[in-house]
């Protein structure tokens, strides 16, 4: 079937509104327990979604019951379930296609209004990145996959082997569809009522092909495996350490490229296998360290902390004092592709910001966050002479370091002196001095002025009016 939904995601530039209304559609396939699968991107930040059934006119409201963007994935329920009285669940493959098996894949791409369908062969089945810190199997077909295409099935004889969510921009018939595995997975996780997440590991890995690494590495002939060359971890009762070399996980030989085989004739990253062994939060692991053979227990985790975090469907957080707003970065803020976006980060990574040197780090302390000015000052006789701040880093208030945005409002709460003085990470940033009464005065002005209802987003309000101390 065909999914419509009206997307209203959020403005990382103005974060106390919402982004104009969008119409968007994909495609669905109808699952077992009266469910429709699609994917996450299709209906992400929805505030309407609708189906609408091959052949059929109507379009029947729906609701998005469990979501993943990670993996790309989620469920839709139906407030009228006569729907599916003459749509029973599409079969699913117990195993992964193999390669050059025929495949067809089903959808509603642009470019029309019916049912498209369109042939080819699987190419390719990898295990990789989807949306970081999220790997799964990866199948790529030669089927042809268009906008539109996306939450539609792919077929293999007459069962699903599983459903189209990407292609390849600039190349000719390169399509990706996810395959059954990850959405058994998928369904599983969701049985309790709540996404957790796919296990996964982070240490830093260097492939052992050089003979100089591995005679570092102590590595005797004939073994192989890839070098850990940071750890996730630097506690001292972590299991992995730098040097350390993996040459198994459970019982599959990782070769010196970090791949394990699959059957006969499909090898992917032997991270695969973290999926099927993982047991209260750890995995088996062999290991080399300095030459002598060692067993441990890995932990992984479902979720990574980051300093700069995924939304994942969320709206951000947001405070305005005088003419500043307040929020914090997000993945999606530093993934914006625009000449105008490569000039700012161009100008962000020159003053050092940690925006850019901390991209990529997880947070150093319990609750740390960063807190940039998201927009422009608003047109304030008290901005008078700033330069334009958007995304500066605050380092300090008042002279006190800014331990995350919660801690900022409270600061500004609790401030009694004459004037209140941010100062901001990198190179060459002027400070910004506000007089503390005055700011706190224009405040409404600022926000009657621009339509804005709140100053704040309701968890950073409750810090604004809670009295210190409490």
């Amino acid at each position: 079937m065909k999914v419509f939904s009206t997307v209203r995601g959020p403005d990382l530039a103005r974060p106390w509104t919402k982004s104009s209304p969008r119409e968007a559609s994909g495609s669905g396939v109808v699952i077992e327990g009266k469910r429709i699968l699609t994917n996450a991107h299709v209906v992400l930040y929805a505030s309407q979604v609708q189906v609408q059934g091959n052949q059929s006119g109507e379009k029947i409201p729906a609701r998005v019951e469990a979501i993943a963007p990670g993996i790309d994935l989620a469920v839709l329920k139906l407030d009228d379930e006569s729907f599916f009285d003459t749509r029973p669940a599409l079969p699913r493959a117990k195993q992964l296609p193999a390669v050059k098996d025929p495949v067809m894949a089903y959808g509603f791409p642009t470019g029309g209004t019916g049912l498209s369908i369109t042939k080819g062969i699987v190419s390719r089945v990898d295990f990789t990145n989807y949306n970081f810190p999220v790997s799964g199997l990866r199948i790529q077909i030669d089927a042809a996959i268009n906008p539109g295409n996306s939450g539609g099935p792919a077929l293999s004889g007459d069962q699903m082997i599983g459903l189209a969510f990407s292609r390849l921009g600039g190349g000719d018939n390169i399509g990706y569809i996810i395959p059954n595995e990850e959405i058994d997975l998928f369904l599983a996780d969701i049985a309790d009522g709540k996404y957790d997440g796919k296990p996964a590991a982070f240490e830093q890995l260097q492939p052992l092909q050089n003979p100089a690494l591995r005679a570092f590495a102590k590595i005797p002939k004939g073994t192989t495996g890839v070098l850990v060359t940071q750890p996730d971890s630097a506690a001292a009762d972590y299991p992995l350490r730098r040097w350390d070399v993996i040459t198994h996980i459970g019982d599959a030989a990782i070769d010196d490229e970090g791949m394990i085989k699959l059957g006969e004739n499909l090898r992917v990253g032997f991270a695969y296998r973290i999926q099927h062994l993982e047991k209260n939060g750890r995995v088996p692991l062999a290991i080399l360290r300095d030459g002598h053979p060692l067993q441990i227990e890995l932990p992984v985790a479902r979720t990574r902390a980051m300093l700069i975090p995924s939304l994942a469907g969320e709206y951000p957080a947001y405070f305005i004092y005088g003419p500043l707003v307040f929020s914090t970065p997000f993945a999606e803020l530093l993934s914006v592709n625009t000449p105008q976006a490569s000039q700012l980060y161009s100008v962000l990574g020159r003053i050092g910001s940690p925006l850019i040197t901390r991209r990529h780090e997880r947070p150093a302390f319990a609750g740390e966050q960063l807190v940039v000015v998201s927009s422009p000052l608003f047109a304030h006789k008290l901005g008078r002479g700033y330069s334009n701040p958007t995304l500066r880093v605050v380092d300090t208030v008042n002279g006190t370091a800014v331990r995350n945005l919660a801690h900022l409002v409270a600061l500004l709460r609790d401030a009694t002196g004459e004037f209140v003085v941010f100062r901001f990470h990198g190179e060459g940033t002027d400070a910004i001095i506000l007089p503390r009464a005055e700011a706190v005065a224009a405040t409404d002005e600022i926000l009657n002025d621009n339509g804005i209802r709140a100053q704040a987003s309701p968890d950073l309000l409750a810090v604004w009016t809670a009295r210190p101390g409490k």
